[in-house]
């Protein structure tokens, strides 16, 4: 992996340098670095000649763009009204009782990351999480255990696997 000012130079390379580039190239940084962090976001701004604020401002507005250290699995657990009214809180009670963590936390171990997101445009199949970029619907306390623990597991096989 490039270190970040390579990185964000080689975005640039590619999106531009203009104002219209910033997006693409936050976007870009958090693919590979899974965040945005403070240095990052100054490079940014030094590489396409904005105001830092301006930079952190835009990173700050959407919801997909961390800056911050996120576990290895993030999971968005969709707050609309309709998964609210399908069992959302539910939902929510599970991962936060099967992880003891609250929303904004991350796990010690690092592996999960909770956060509340809008819409993820599945309210037919409410309710509704993303972990990463798989999507998951119609959940119940149940199929949500299931889903962590499948997540869980996945760590145990990799650590089995290096040693």
């Amino acid at each position: 992996m490039k270190p970040v000012n390579e990185l964000i130079k080689s975005l640039a390379d590619r999106y531009g340098r203009e104002r219209s580039s910033l997006l693409p190239i936050l976007q870009g940084v958090v693919e590979q670095e899974k965040y945005l962090s403070e240095y990052s976001m100054v490079e940014i701004a030094r590489e396409l000649d904005l105001p830092a604020t301006e930079v952190y401002g835009t990173a700050t507005f959407y919801s997909f763009l961390e800056y911050k250290k996120m576990g290895r699995y993030i999971i968005r657990l969709c707050k609309t009204i309709t998964c609210a009214m399908k069992g959302e809180n539910q939902i929510l009670l599970t991962i936060q009782e099967m992880l003891k963590i609250k929303l904004g936390e991350t796990t010690p171990d690092g592996l999960f990351s909770l956060l509340h997101t809008n819409c993820l445009g599945f309210c037919h199949k409410a309710p509704a999480m993303l972990i990463n970029n798989d999507v998951y619907t119609e959940l119940t306390p149940e199929k949500v255990r299931e889903i962590l623990t499948g997540y869980m597991n996945r760590k145990e096989e990799q650590e089995e696997n290096v040693n």
